[in-house]
């Protein structure tokens, strides 16, 4: 992300995404009632001789909406704002209808609020930073295997293949079912590498994974440079990508992964929660409750549950949690597109760390 402009006494930040995790975190931070400056096209009446009746053609233009709905389109990854015109040519008498704006990558838009949350801001602040190149994950055993990026807002599984192997007292048919097998994974992941240009990580049990990687080495010399770790986990498939994300195989090639981050969090939620030690809260009303007695270290807030919540429940926890970070807590945004977030949503989407324990 690229921030050209920032004033914080009229609320406006200007800035340009130059990623797709850059749109993910916009998708976050945008909410209802903030003011968006973008160019875009609208469909407007033809005015000139000749044209016919209701005929329209599409013109670029610059307009400012009042935001009412954001969605974030995963599987084309598609960020998209729509909301009341607020500003736009006069000629066209376009205020007050609705519109969408696609926003696109390297794209500057303006984003204005009332009030910038510290917690909006570092997130904004994170997505500047270098973060290094992009990790992309082979798990694989003798039933199944996936390729997969992590990106900063989750696991995209990018391709799955079934083994399908015969059994050990056939090695011939055995070895060229290994063969097939290895050569439909490679496929998926020289693709994927080529598209992004990643770190590679391969995952499994026992002798697949360095037996993977010997063929890799063996057929595609160019890209076992990128090969950055080995790691042993119980299995193949999406199953082992995410026990690959939990176990801390990553952690050496992902420390500024956003994703790491936030699966260590959680987890940290559920060990306290597992020991019964008492310094750990969930459910907002629990929540709510340790933050009045300023004891939160770090509060845990799943994305969904901002964007999902109504008006009024969505004041309240953005109220908890401005009143968190002015008692000197901090505020963690928890992406719902990860196990971890997942498991957060079954802690009724808010969970904290405390410094003490709230009985």
């Amino acid at each position: 992300m690229k921030i050209i402009s920032f004033d914080a006494r009229h609320g406006t930040m200007k800035l340009v995404p130059e990623d797709v995790d850059d749109l993910w975190v916009l998708y976050n931070v945008i909410r209802p009632d903030d003011i968006v400056h973008a160019r875009t096209t609208r469909e407007v009446k033809r005015e000139e001789e000749g044209a016919r009746p209701g005929e329209g053609k599409r013109v670029s233009m610059h307009l400012g909406l009042k935001v009412n709905k954001v969605s974030f389109q995963v599987e084309n990854d598609r960020l998209r704002v729509g909301g009341f015109i607020i500003e736009a040519p006069e000629k066209y008498g376009l205020l007050g209808s609705h519109h969408t704006i696609n926003v696109d990558l390297n794209q500057d838009l303006t984003l204005i609020k009332e009030e910038w949350p510290k917690y909006d801001i570092e997130r904004i602040r994170r997505a500047t930073q270098d973060r290094g190149p992009p990790i992309i994950v082979v798990a694989l055993d003798d039933d199944e295997g996936a390729v997969a990026i992590l990106r900063q807002h989750g696991v995209s599984i990018q391709g799955e293949i079934r083994a399908r192997l015969p059994g050990k007292l056939e090695p011939d048919k055995r070895e060229g079912a290994v063969n097939q097998y290895y050569a439909a994974l490679l496929r998926v992941l020289e693709e994927v590498w080529r598209r992004n240009d990643g770190l590679i990580a391969i995952v499994g049990p026992g002798f697949w994974k360095e037996s993977f990687a010997s063929y890799m080495r063996d057929r595609r010399a160019e890209m076992s440079g990128s090969i950055s770790t080995i790691g042993l986990v119980s299995s193949g498939g999406a199953a082992g990508v995410e026990e690959a994300l939990r176990s801390g195989v990553l952690s050496k090639i992902a420390l500024r992964s956003r994703i790491i981050a936030e699966t260590e969090l959680v987890d940290r939620v559920m060990a306290r929660l597992g020991s019964q030690r008492g310094d750990v809260s969930y459910g907002l009303d629990a929540v709510e409750k340790a933050i009045s007695f300023g004891a939160v270290e770090e509060l845990l807030v799943l994305d969904r549950f901002l964007r999902e919540s109504g008006d009024e429940e969505r004041r309240r926890v953005e109220d908890r949690m401005r009143e968190a970070e002015g008692m000197g807590g901090k505020v963690s945004i928890i992406s719902s597109e990860h196990e971890a977030g997942r498991k957060l949503m079954g802690l009724g989407g808010i969970a904290a760390l405390l410094r003490f324990r709230v009985e």
